[in-house]
């Protein structure tokens, strides 16, 4: 529970495109606007030599900044760089990634400086952000959040994205699945109808990954059944196909490759996101760009039709996972009651178009916001759990979550024996035993995999760990039990011990994979946090004293000019003062120093005050 010095705990949906943030207050849920009026706000950071952006104000100068602007993150988060997926986006991604042992790292100029940052830490700047926009509405400081994750993350990204909250200063109380979230604003929108007995599927498409999630919803008890999906498809994939097609274009009308060029291809993706979003309105749209590359201009109609070829295997494999939930739920189509969109990409006429026809012609379930529905849930959860305020609602209201990937380890044999097959509820627990290998034996290594195949290397490995000080013994004599526990946030901790000694040994995932970060770094990062949050501090207060100077000399010079009594010598050297702060304000690439400016408004009050005092101006 929050102190009386803290907020309320805040629930926070951290997106690949856009993220969104929620309090319950007065008895329901508040979605906060952030400082530019938008209720979403772009996952994105923007490194410059004048400081750092994140949200609007980064996405607004990415088109001039592009290769220092970092965005979907939260498809890097968890992964290794030797991952495929990470392999493909580097190449659509105008910023770099450079491979550190296995673990991506985003490199970037700020400050006139190489930077570089791990995912986690770009996660956490968009965490901050989401944070400092609920204290601004909320009017105190919040330590506590509910952060949603795809259904469909794995526990290095689970970890990683909890490693991220703690960067950003926030005790993350829960990591909840967005699907899962967003059949809570389902619930309790529909609670005036009575919410009994209903199997609920949510289907959610977002900006950078995938969820299907099958859930029982009776009495206030949200059972999710079944869960599929994909972590790495959604509406990014839909613009790099409209981008390529254009890049394809454009050179085959004036015979230029842009596809090298940073700024024009961001000024393209710019234009598709814009086209994706008004063909599910209408039926044609234009792309026109001024002057795309070398001073040509680029115009060009696409229609919708034209965008659905583009994306139609990526729509059709948004199908796939739906007969893969389905059969793990051991239910039919048909015992469907609702079919929930969530995730801006569900406004696709097509996608809606498949999923319809998927169910028979079922109507489809559009009652709540597709862009604020996981915030929703997520900020009930952080409600529930924080213990704050009026929340008769929902206090009996339950969640009971499955874990999306089968879990187990390597036998001697080499193949993957589960132990926690995919969508158990979670949290559990489950032990069994094993025996060693060979007589004498007193170590045993234990490899912990995740995935549905049955040879451990196409699957995930998340980790190994030793039992030593086994007794020596004949082989198949000495019991050895093998633990796995899942909490309620989906995350893993693997334990082993020898029954006859009580030796025992542990894996907790979250400190043993080579990628994931060490308690080091994680308190290092920490450090920097601290640090450009102060740097960004500073950077506020320059501007504002840069903009007081500038108001004050842009008064001083109307006051002059209006009033004729001042001294004609004084008049002259007020002007030429007046002129230089001026200039000086004006000029570009100037390295301006809070000193520096504070200086030069002291000079010019010293000489303008005994004529225009501070308050009769107002300044």
């Amino acid at each position: 529970m929050a102190t009386k010095d803290e907020g309320p705990a805040i629930g926070i949906d951290l997106g690949t495109t856009y993220s969104c943030v929620g309090v319950w207050q007065h008895g329901r849920v508040e979605i906060i606007a952030n400082d530019q009026g938008n209720r979403t706000t772009p996952s994105y950071v923007a490194f410059t030599n004048d400081g750092r952006l994140i949200g609007d104000a980064a996405k607004n100068q990415v088109s001039t900044n592009p290769i220092n602007t970092v965005f979907d993150a939260k498809r890097l988060i968890g992964r290794r760089f030797s991952d495929d997926s990470v392999k493909s986006d580097m190449k659509l991604w105008p910023f770099k990634v450079r491979g550190v042992g296995d673990k991506p790292i985003i490199v970037v100029n700020h400050n006139n400086m190489e930077k570089r940052f791990a995912a986690e830490q770009i996660s956490s700047m968009i965490l901050e952000k989401m944070r400092d926009i609920a204290e601004a509405y909320i009017g105190s400081k919040v330590k506590d959040a509910v952060i949603t994750v795809p259904a469909y993350f794995n526990d290095f990204q689970r970890q990683a994205t909890k490693d991220a909250g703690l960067i950003a200063g926030l005790n993350v109380i829960r990591i909840i699945n967005e699907p899962t979230a967003a059949a809570i604003a389902y619930g309790l929108n529909r609670k005036d109808r009575v919410v009994r007995g209903k199997s609920v599927l949510i289907f959610d498409l977002g900006g950078g990954t995938f969820d299907v999630s099958l859930l029982n919803i009776e009495e206030g008890i949200f059972e999710v059944k079944a869960t599929a999906g994909d972590t790495h498809l959604g509406g990014e994939d839909f613009d790099n196909r409209m981008v390529t097609y254009f890049i394809q274009e454009f050179n085959r009308k004036h015979d230029k490759d842009i596809s090298n060029n940073p700024k024009a291809v961001r000024r393209l993706r710019t234009s598709c996101e814009r086209a994706k979003r008004t063909l599910s309105s209408t039926s044609q749209t234009t792309i026109e760009i001024d002057s795309l590359f070398e001073g040509i201009d680029f115009h060009s109609t696409l229609t919708r039709a034209k965008f659905e070829e583009l994306n139609m295997d990526l729509f059709t494999k948004c199908m796939e996972p739906l007969e893969k939930c389905l059969t793990d739920a051991k239910m039919d189509k048909s015992d469907v009651h609702d079919v929930v969109l969530v995730g801006g990409s569900t406004r696709i006429p097509k996608i809606q178009q498949l999923l319809q026809e998927f169910f028979n012609g079922k109507a489809l379930c559009k009652g709540i916001n597709p862009d604020e529905a996981v915030a929703y849930g997520a900020a009930v959860q952080a409600a529930i759990m924080s213990g704050e305020g009026n929340i008769e609602k929902v206090q009996d209201l339950l969640l009971l979550d499955v874990t999306p990937l089968s879990l187990g380890i390597r036998m001697a044999t080499g193949v993957m024996e589960v132990l926690v097959p995919r969508n158990t509820a979670i949290p559990t627990k489950n032990e069994r035993i094993y025996t060693t290998g060979f007589s004498g034996q007193t170590i045993m290594t234990v490899s912990v995999y995740e995935g549905e195949r049955v040879n451990p290397k196409d699957n995930t490995l998340l980790g190994r760990f030793e039992l030593t000080g086994i007794s020596p013994a004949l082989r198949g004599v000495p019991d050895i039990g093998i633990c796995f526990e899942i909490d309620n946030n989906g995350i893993l901790v693997v334990s082993s011990e020898e029954k006859l000694t009580g030796n025992k040994s542990k894996l907790v995932i979250s400190n043993s994979y080579k990628g994931r970060l060490s308690k080091e770094d994680i308190e290092r990062m920490i450090k920097e946090a601290e640090k450009y949050k102060l740097e960004d501090e500073e950077y506020k207060k320059t501007a504002d004293a840069k903009t007081a100077l500038e108001t004050y000399a842009y008064d001083i010079r109307g006051r002059v000019n209006i009033h004729s009594h001042i001294d004609p010598s004084l008049k002259k050297k007020i002007a030429d003062e007046v002129g230089k702060v001026i200039n000086w304000l004006g000029s570009k690439n100037q390295p301006w120093s809070r000193e520096e400016i504070d200086n030069r408004m002291k000079k010019l009050e010293n000489l303008c005050n005994p004529i225009f005092p501070k308050e009769v101006t107002g300044n």
